[in-house]
Formats: structure tokens, C-alpha cells, sequence
């Protein structure tokens, strides 16, 4: 059992205002793996008091010494990888050798990415007669979800340290824990008193504050896009900077001269990550209709090997959903697209054969998938992927772009060429070229309704700067 029973405010463990505690339940076994406060409006009032009151200092420290606290969080992180997997396992599902790798080795490399962009960021800028000043924000508020919990905080809190704004932390309920071992990595880091503070909770209550409160300079949310909209609207009263990143449904696009065998391969694999929990999956796949069955057939053989499994497991490929709440979810969806008359290729309703504990969900794939269908159009969550099939190269463009988000994407092609003259005419913020690697410091993040800003790199950092012009007399000639 992970049991905290304090929060972080003001470089302090304190006793929270209320009484009431938050269970966090381990996917893969249904039990109680831990347990935090459940910070209520008074809690997050003092956490924005304390930041703001810290504001000035940290943004007049020095870059170099606001990167040196940035690495030290780093190494701290790493030397308790073991553990935070672990945490992370539990709590979201994912196998524990992908979390070690994924959940923990991504957040340890983003600390120490942003620790050297803000010793070598350009802070100063001459433009003609004006002094171009990258200034922070101020206090920011980051509200983050369950599915890369430890990643979405660090994508936040990272940048925004690095830039010299102070922070409110709320994790999601769903998977707290490791913020928590984050608050005592970044207290023994030695920041400052009220620079980071982390209040648990619940978004309608703590959420609700950070998201509206006039001492919060801006909000940065990861989650839903029904969520995200309830932010921006509490945030519109008091003017503050928004960035979102919300909901996906993003399309692999396999085109006739694709390599199928790969292209199969790789949507599957960017589909099944994480057990379907990432915004950016790729969760429709769309093939040329005159190799449907070619497609189908190789898409029941490559999901069929991702078995699930015991995320404790090392072998595990395929772990569990996050909570009941998503099982039932993922299971209503997959009863809806065999009741809107999609092909079950593979997969179905009920729970996997021999895993009777646990919130595991069988690995689904729908073929003939209509473009409007719901399992088309809506996301999902989940290992579900839908395949729909079109004529020709403009029907695919026009089905990628039918949907209301535009997040993540792929274009496979017989060329890197090919591909990249169809992604140019798809509306998404990240698109893969015939199976492109993640890039940490590419910039992630959305059109339509999946959200604004971007994260990742240089890019996440500039989100947290504001712009100061002062203008300086130029000199009339003698």
C-alpha cells in the first residue's frame, strides 16, 4: 500500500483542510494499491496562495540555477524507476516492462531535456530598436490525466519550472500516486518553498478552483474534450492563457503501394499501445477497398497477438483498462459497433478467457466500419480498432478529416514522398510516415477539437513565456 495522507503546499507536507481520503485501485487485481487526500477548495486556494506569493523569486532566478534544480528532479526520478513503474503498472495497466521504459524513462528524459532548454534558451532578443523579452506567465495551474500520468505532469511541470512560472499541481484521481513521489522528488531536489505544490482531488471540486481562480495565470489541461470545454469556459471570466490537449480519433491512412504487412503491423501496434489508452492511438484504419479482405486478414493475425495478460507480467504485451469505469466503457462501445452492424474481425464483449479479476477487455477489431459510425467517429479509449475502406486517394484525405479531432495520424506509402504530399492534406497535429518514430522534442498536440498549444521540446516551454517589447530611442543623426 502506497498511503499518503498529506499534501504538498508551500515546500510543506501538510494535513489537507477535509477529511476525506481517495482509494486508487490496481488495474490488473481490482485491490486497494493506495490511498491519497481528497483535497477539497480551500486546499487549492492555499496551494495558489503559495504560488503566487513564490512567483517573483523564481521567475528572478537565474536560468542556470532554475536548470540545475531541474536536473536534480531527473536523477532523483531515475533512481526510483523501479518504484515508480511499479506505482504506474498498478495504476494505469500498462505491462510493467513498457511502463519502466515508457512511463518512467520518458518523464526522467523530458526533466533533463527541459534542465538543458532553459540553461540554452534565448530569454533576449534585439529586434531593430526593441528588446524582445521572453517572460514567464506566472502561476499555472496543470491538471493531468490517468492514462501517462507521470509523463502529462512532467510535459506540464517541466517546462513551466523551466521557464520560472510556479505551479499547482492536480493529478487525476485515477492515478495519483506517482505525483506524489514526484512532490518528494522535487522536495529533495531543494526548490524553493511554494514554487511546486500538489493538491489531489477531484475535478469539479479542485479543478473547478485552479481552472477559475483570478491568482491563476493560466491553466494547462490534458483530458477529455467534454472536460477541457468546462475548462476554457471557468478560465474565459478572468482572461487566462488556456492550452489544451484533448481527444483523439486518428486515422492510418494505408495507400495501394503501402508495404500492407508493415502498415498493418504498425497501426495495430499505435492502436494497442497502452491497452488503446493514448489520446493520439491510432484507432481507424483506412484501406483501399479493392484489398479489404487482404487488409482484414492480416489485421485478425497481428491482433491476435496481443494477448492479455497480468501487467506485472515481463512478457505481458497487452495490460489492463485503468478502472472499472473505463472497462464498461470500452465493453458499451464494443456492443455498439456489433449493433450498428460493423464485421467483428476479432475480439468481442466479455471479459478475456482466463483473467477473472481485473479490468481487461478482449482486443477488438471492427471491418466495413462506416464513416459515421460511432465507433468511427467517437474515442474509444480502448484496444479497439475500427478498419474503413475507400476508392481512392481523395475519399481517404476526406474520411481522415471527418472527424471532429485531428490529433496523432499515420500515411503509409510505396514512398516517404507519397505520403508526405497526402499528410500535408490531412488536418492533425502529428502525422507518421510509414512508421516515423516518436520524437520528444517534436511538437505534440492538436487541431479542431483536440485541443491548443503544443507540448514536447521547445515548443512546451514557449507556451509557459510571455511576450515584452521595450522599445529603445534610436539616436538621430548628427
Amino acid at each position: 500500500m502506497h498511503t499518503f495522507d498529506k499534501l504538498y503546499i508551500n515546500g510543506q507536507w501538510i494535513k489537507p483542510c477535509g477529511t476525506g481520503s481517495i482509494d486508487v485501485i490496481d488495474s490488473g487485481s481490482e485491490e486497494v494499491m493506495g490511498r491519497v487526500p481528497e483535497g477539497n477548495a480551500a486546499d487549492a486556494e492555499l496551494a495558489i496562495d503559495a504560488a503566487r506569493a513564490a512567483f517573483d523569486g523564481w521567475a528572478a532566478t537565474p536560468a542556470a540555477e532554475r536548470a540545475a534544480l531541474l536536473q536534480k528532479v531527473a536523477d532523483n526520478l531515475k533512481a526510483r524507476t523501479d518504484e515508480l513503474a511499479a506505482i504506474i503498472c498498478g495504476e494505469v495497466g500498462m505491462p510493467i516492462k513498457l511502463a519502466r521504459m515508457i512511463q518512467v524513462g520518458s518523464p526522467v528524459y523530458n526533466w533533463g531535456a527541459y534542465a538543458k532548454l532553459a540553461a540554452s534558451f534565448e530569454f533576449e532578443q534585439e529586434v531593430g530598436n526593441s528588446l524582445v523579452v521572453r517572460e514567464p506567465v506566472g502561476v499555472v495551474a496543470a491538471i493531468t490525466p490517468w492514462n501517462y500520468p507521470l509523463n502529462q505532469i512532467t510535459l506540464k511541470v517541466a517546462p513551466a519550472l523551466a521557464a520560472g512560472c510556479t505551479v499547482v499541481l492536480k493529478p487525476s484521481e485515477v492515478a495519483p500516486l506517482d505525483a506524489f513521489v514526484l512532490a518528494e522528488a522535487i522536495h529533495d531536489a531543494g526548490l524553493p518553498a511554494g514554487v511546486f505544490n500538489l493538491v489531489s482531488g477531484y475535478g469539479p471540486v479542485v479543478g473547478e478552483v485552479l481552472a477559475s481562480h483570478p491568482s491563476v495565470d493560466m491553466v494547462s489541461f490534458t483530458g477529455s474534450t467534454r472536460a477541457g470545454k468546462r475548462v476554457a469556459e471557468l478560465a474565459a471570466a478572468s482572461v487566462k492563457r488556456v492550452a489544451l490537449e484533448l481527444g483523439g480519433k486518428s486515422a492510418s491512412v494505408i495507400l495501394d503501394d503501402a508495404d500492407f504487412a508493415a502498415a498493418v503491423k504498425g497501426t495495430v501496434g499505435a492502436c494497442f499501445a497502452n491497452a488503446g489508452q493514448t489520446c493520439s492511438a491510432h484507432t481507424r484504419m483506412l484501406v483501399p477497398a479493392a484489398r479489404y479482405d487482404e487488409a482484414r486478414d492480416l489485421t485478425k493475425k497481428v491482433a491476435e497477438t496481443y494477448a492479455p495478460g497480468d501487467p506485472r507480467n515481463e512478457t505481458t504485451r497487452l495490460g489492463a483498462l485503468a478502472s472499472a469505469a473505463q472497462q464498461q466503457r470500452v465493453q458499451q462501445y464494443i456492443a455498439k459497433g456489433i449493433e450498428e452492424g460493423a464485421e467483428l474481425v476479432t475480439g468481442g464483449t466479455g471479459r478475456p478467457e482466463g483473467l477473472g479479476k481485473g479490468f481487461f477487455v478482449k482486443p477488438t477489431v471492427f471491418g466495413r466500419v462506416h464513416p459515421k459510425a460511432t465507433v468511427a467517429q467517437e474515442e474509444i479509449f480502448g484496444p479497439v480498432l475500427s478498419i474503413l475502406t475507400y476508392d481512392d486517394e481523395d475519399e481517404a484525405v476526406r474520411i481522415a478529416n471527418d472527424s471532429p479531432y485531428g490529433l496523432g495520424g499515420a500515411v503509409w506509402a510505396g514512398s516517404d514522398e507519397r505520403a508526405m504530399r497526402v499528410a500535408r492534406r490531412i488536418r492533425t497535429g502529428q502525422v507518421d510516415i510509414n512508421g516515423g518514430n516518436w520524437n520528444m522534442a517534436a511538437p505534440f498536440g492538436g487541431y479542431k477539437q483536440s485541443g491548443n498549444g503544443r507540448e514536447n521540446g521547445v515548443y512546451g516551454l514557449e507556451e509557459y513565456l510571455e511576450y515584452k517589447s521595450m522599445q529603445l530611442k534610436v539616436a538621430k543623426p548628427a
